[in-house]
Parts: structure tokens; sequence; C-alpha cells
């Protein structure tokens, strides 16, 4: 079997299976995995192309391999090699049997020209849901015709895959056509600048949409109301969220989970009663918010009162989001083992985000024995996991443990995953790692980092070089902490933008402790804005605070 996929590659799939498609259907008469799959009479005994296609769904559901193959075949013996429906159900099968190279074979060799519009979309569709990227592209580069709902399934599996800047780079590309975008398609444009926290992107769109005169439903106005919460624009968010609709609870779940991750418990558990009083019904989104609000701000007691008021007085059973959001709520308030006591009596398995973030909680709360146990839970140990259990017994100067990790990870093969920040600016997103040095402007950036940090130091900043994962020596720790990526995401927009300008900044893991206390002064010495979307949450510096109030 091996060896004849190995000859399909070379020699094409098409013109294989017209030479022997009676020699390899033979092969497949042995009974297949899956005791739902076809059996291989009914294989060759297909006639027409609806019992073909409906033979091939179920080959696609089971992941039968060889009923593919054996039905590959029959298509080209019956005549329908040319079907656009079943061509492109063949594509999807031979991905999701996890045989990506068939399906690029058989593209290369499909004239797209003589597929309807219809078929492409829904093969595009089906292609970006199960993550395969490139070849949903091709099919796209290669359609004579798109119509609006090609540009759509495209870029909104841009948005789904987390490729963020291809759906806009896209979208752009779309606007030169003579397709007009609809409303779906701006709803996933606004999702794609609302996770990249491309604000400048944001309102450009938003603007679009304005003059375009495309009406703002519940689902655009939700899109909007989230986007301008993860730019670090919670009172645009607001605005948007008086002057719209307000009937279904989607809108309202943007606007609370927006208050949520700006650290506004008050304001959102304010937002809930005023839904109530509205006769809008939450949902288990709305109590995921609610839960997380709670979490940010330590809210232990309301917390416990809103889950049992979704099981009581809203009859809605907590999923697994919820019982993560109460182990995350006790877990920041230090409550670790009444956290730990949740995991366990929670009536579903808990997943490694839960685990992962008590293991959080037991390195901010210096507590190795519980980590420890924490790790055993974890079946598939990422380098977040290595890094937080080393950094816990840091924390306790645990030095010989910490290296035992440390030589666990080298010997697994196991990088430390850096810290990656970025900032837009004139339309551009620049990326930044940890002590990077490939930005064009790194010799300024440098300069200026280091300037701040003398005038820093000058105002009372300490480097908190506690949980740097090294047992080395203090000015070793202070070099590894002075080029984090944010604080050089931070030198850039000083570099580029004039005095008093706000400061916005994403990243995509937890800001630390020393970033955190140096930002807070950066923001008085220079009297700024600086916001920082971290993984988990926004921190809005002035005047030497954070909105967060030291608790993240």
């Amino acid at each position: 079997m091996q060896g004849k996929m190995e000859i399909v590659k070379r020699r094409g799939i098409f013109s294989l299976f017209r030479q022997s498609h009676s020699s390899t259907a033979s092969i497949f008469t042995q009974k297949p995995h899956s005791s739902a799959s076809p059996s291989p009479q009914i294989f060759n005994s297909v006639t027409d192309d609806q019992t073909l296609f409906r033979i091939l769904e179920g080959c696609k559901l089971s992941a039968n391999f060889k009923g593919a193959v054996s039905m590959h075949c029959n298509i080209l013996k019956r005549g329908y090699g040319m079907y656009p429906s079943l061509l492109s159900l063949l594509i999807t099968v031979y991905v999701s049997c996890g045989k990506a190279y068939l399906a690029h074979q058989l593209l290369s060799e499909i004239c797209f020209s003589n597929f309807g519009v219809v078929s492409a979309n829904l093969l595009i569709d089906s292609l970006m849901k199960v993550g395969e990227i490139k070849i949903a592209n091709k099919v796209f580069s290669e359609l004579p015709y798109h119509d609006v709902v090609t540009w759509n399934s495209t870029i909104g599996g841009y948005v789904r895959n987390g490729f963020f800047l291809e759906a806009i780079a896209t979208f752009k590309e779309m606007l030169g056509t003579e397709t007009e975008p609809d409303g779906f398609t701006f709803a996933s444009v606004i999702t794609a600048c609302s996770r990249l926290g491309a604000l400048n992107h944001g309102k450009w769109v938003h603007d679009l949409l304005t003059e375009r005169k495309i009406e703002l439903n519940y689902i655009l106005s939700s899109a909007l109301v989230d986007m301008y919460s993860r730019c670090g624009r919670i009172e645009t968010a607001k605005s948007i969220f008086g002057a719209s609709q307000r009937t279904d609870v989607s809108i309202w779940n943007s606007m609370i989970n927006g208050l949520a991750i700006h650290g506004l418990a008050v304001d959102a558990i304010s937002m809930f009663s005023t839904m109530e009083e509205e006769n809008i019904l939450p949902d288990h989104v709305t109590f995921i918010g609610i839960l997380t609000a709670c979490s940010h701000c330590g809210f232990v007691e309301q917390g416990r009162k809103y889950l049992n008021l979704m099981q009581i007085d809203y009859s809605i059973q907590p999923q697994l989001e919820h019982y993560g959001a109460m182990v995350d709520l006790f877990a920041r308030a230090g409550l670790l083992q009444e956290a730990y006591a949740m995991i366990k009596e929670m009536p579903v398995e808990p997943d490694v985000v839960i685990w992962r973030t008590l293991l959080s909680a037991c390195r901010t709360h210096k507590n190795s024995e519980l980590g420890e146990l924490a790790v055993t839970k974890i079946n598939h140990l990422g380098s977040g996991d290595y890094v937080l259990l080393s950094n816990i017994y840091c924390s306790v100067k645990k030095w010989h443990n910490s290296e035992k990790v440390r030589y666990t990870m080298n010997k697994k093969g196991v990088r430390k995953s850096s810290g990656k920040s970025w900032v837009e600016f004139h339309g551009s997103i620049h990326h930044f790692r940890v002590g990077d040095r490939s930005h064009p402007d790194t010799e300024a950036i440098y300069k200026i980092l280091e300037a701040l940090t003398h005038r820093t130091k000058m105002e009372g900043y300490v480097s908190t070089s506690e949980l740097v994962l090294m047992d080395i020596s203090e000015e070793e720790k202070e070099e590894n902490l002075n080029y984090h990526s944010e604080k050089l995401a931070l030198a850039f927009q000083i570099l580029k933008s004039s005095p008093g300008t706000e400061i916005s900044i994403s990243k995509n893991l937890r800001t630390c402790l020393d970033c955190h206390s140096w930002m807070k002064i950066v923001s008085k010495v220079l009297h700024r804005v600086i916001t920082v979307r971290d993984r988990i949450r926004f921190h809005r510096f002035e005047r030497g605070s954070c909105t967060c109030g030291d608790y993240w």
C-alpha cells in the first residue's frame, strides 16, 4: 500500500488511477477499519454520482483511507472524474485521512474552470475548517471567479485559524475588486483586528463599514464592542454598546467580557444587573465573563454567588470554562487548596488549561508541592510548564530542583517559548522578542531603553529578579530582564511617537512582575498612558499606577 502511494506522488494521481483503477480497487477488498464503513461490495458496485457522494461522505466521517482510494478509482471508472462536487469531497476526504499530499496532488491536476463557484466555496470552507490553509488558498488562487461567499469563506477561514494579518490582507485585496463586502465580511475582518489589537486597522474597517452603509446588526455590533475592548478602548466600546439594539444576548456578552479583561468587575456586575432588568436571559458565555471579571479582581464571594446563581436561577449547568474560571479565581486569591478541591470535585475531566492555571498560581504563591502535583497531571508538558515549575523552585531557592527541570528540558529538546510583543505603527505591525536585534531601528531602540532604565532607577525602580530562571548573579539576572519584548516595544513607540501620545502594546504571554513595576514608573516619568494587553487582560499604566491594582 505504501509503495502504491509513493507511485501516486511521483506519477500523478489522475494518471495512475486511470491506468490501474481495476487493480487498485482489488487491493482494497479487505474489511475497512471502521465498522460503519461501506462494504467492499458496495465500493465495486456503485454506478451513480449521488451514491458515490454518499459513500465518500462515509469515508470522510470514518477517515477510511482505503475506501476513499477505492471510491476514487470508481469515480474515474464510471466517468465522473470531472464532477466538481465529487472532486471537492474527495480532496477533503484525503485531508481528513491525514493524506494532505494526495489532496495537493489532486488539486494540481484539477481544472478549476470546470468548477461552479458554489462547489469551490464549499471546498474552501471545508478545507479551512480542518486547518488546511495552504490547500484552501491554492483553490482560492486558481478560481477564475470569486463571489462574496468565496471571499468570506477565505477571510473567515483565516480568522478561524489565527491568520489575522492574512485575513486583513485578503480583505484589502477584495476591496480592489468589483465584489462588495457584506456584513459577514466586515464581522470577520473586525474580529481579525480585535485579535491583533490593531486599533488603527479596526478604526479603518469601522469607517468603511459606516461609509458603505452596512446595517449594524447584533453580530456587527458585538464584533465592534469586542474589537474596541480588545484594542484598549473600553469607553468607545461602551459608546457603541449604548447606541446599539440590545435584544440579543451576544452584545451583552461582548460588553461584559470587555469589562472583564479590563479588570472592571464592578462595571461587569452592574452590566449583568441591567441585563436582568431588561429581561435578557444570560447564557453560559455571560457567566464565563462574570466569573472572569471576579477572578481578575479577587471577588471570591461574588464568584461563588454567580456560580450558584447560574445553576439555581437559570438552570445552566457549569461547563469546563466555568470551573476553570472558578479555579483561577481561587488560585489568584491564594486559596490554592480550595482551587485544588474544586478541580477534584468538578463533574467534568479537568483539561490542561486548568492544571496550568493551578501551576501558575503555585509559582505566584511559592507552593512547590502542589506545583509538582499539577505537573504530574499534564500529559504533554510544554515549555511553559517546565518554566513555571523551574520558577517555583527558584522562588523558594531550590536551585538543585530547578537545575533538574532544565536538564529534563534539554534532554527532551524542549525550548523555552520566548515572549513576543507587537505594536501597530503607520499601518504595519512591528514584532519584538526578548533581546531582539532584528528591527531596522535596533540601535535607536536600545539607546532609548538604556536611557529609560537609567531614569527609572533614579525614581526608585529595582529589578524584580526572583523569577529569572537561573541561579546566577544578580547582575546577570538584571541583564535578562532589561530586554523583555514589551520593553523593546515600548522603546520603539517612544522613538516613533510624539510626547504625550498614548502607547498600546500587545503581548503573547502574561506580563512579568518586573516589567509591570517598570511600566508604572515609566508612565510616571514620561507622563504617558501605556496600555499593555497581555494573554490574560489589560494593564493601563498612568501616573505611576496600573488599573489592575497590582492584582493579576
